[in-house]
């Protein structure tokens, strides 16, 4: 195992995963967020270099957790051949399995692994699956800020707003979740639109990995149009910024799946997986 901690080393890296598309998409926004200040304090591990053939992106092992903290103990996950993911997290230290924590990625292998490896770590496992989307060309897309009525405002999100996303994300309502999402408005793009009072009424954030997620419009303000000038504005503003314009939905999401169909987005054919790890003696704490 190897913790690639040379710039130089990361930049090849960057351009190295551009080449294992759209598998690899999920680690490369990470390594993107690295190369660029390095917000969420990640680093890289790979099983060798530069022929690596599994990749995990990490929270920096002298950062201070949260042990209970899923959100924030995040890795993301590529490899070319399965064994030698398996063997990064059956051999070596490169995941902290004392913890909990969760595991992106979007390759089949990613679930297969988990419930293979963690069984013997005492680990229980949660997984749960998403179509993967992009959007190739956001710079096409119609400029949506003029359909908006002019009362109200295209901005981003801002820490104040943290709670109100807290209470209507699905993975959210607790103060781990709150002070995550706070973090993210804090560190990554955002888009948002305000009443006249500044308060949101449809969102949209990016993640540590380079993802749109949490799109939301409150149930009072739905079908006027609101999510389109989010999800809009959000993919212009990381294509800008160099990068992919990519997110995920649940299949039965059905209102959101024909809104990235008319917003011409492209489905991928791989499905994106997140494997929350659960160590035994956590089970029992209402903690998530």
């Amino acid at each position: 195992m190897l913790v690639l901690n040379c710039s130089m080393k990361l930049q090849m890296l960057e351009k190295m995963l551009r080449w294992s598309f759209p598998e690899s998409l999920k680690v490369y926004g990470a390594v993107m967020n690295i190369n660029r200040g390095n917000p969420f304090r990640k680093e890289v591990v790979v099983d060798s270099w530069p022929d690596f053939k599994a990749v995990i992106t990490r929270p920096q092992k002298e950062k201070k957790v949260d042990d209970l903290d899923h959100y924030t103990n995040a890795y993301a996950v590529f490899y070319k051949e399965l064994k030698a993911y398996q063997e990064l997290l059956e051999n070596t230290n490169a995941i902290n399995w004392g913890q909990v924590f969760q595991i992106q990625g979007l390759q089949d292998g990613i679930c297969e692994i988990a419930r293979s490896v963690a069984l013997s770590k005492q680990v229980d496992v949660q997984t749960s699956s998403f179509q993967m989307v992009l959007h190739s060309d956001p710079d096409k897309l119609p400029d949506v800020r003029l359909q908006m009525d002019p009362k109200l405002t295209l901005s981003y999100l801002d820490v104040s707003h943290a709670s109100l996303l807290s209470k209507t994300w699905s993975r959210g309502g607790n103060p781990r979740s709150q002070k995550y999402l706070a973090n993210l408005i804090c560190c990554f793009p955002s888009a948002c639109v305000l009443d006249d009072n500044g308060y949101p009424l449809s969102w949209s954030l990016t993640d540590q990995f380079a993802t749109m997620i949490h799109g939301y419009t409150l149930p009072e303000h739905r079908r006027k149009g609101y999510s389109r000038i989010v999800a809009t504005t959000l993919a212009k503003k990381l294509h800008s910024h160099g990068f992919p314009a990519q997110g995920n939905v649940l299949e039965t999401n059905l209102p959101s799946i024909t809104l990235l169909k008319s917003m011409k987005a492209q489905f991928l054919p791989c499905s994106f997986f997140r494997v929350i790890h659960t160590p035994f003696h956590f089970l029992a704490k209402s903690h998530l």
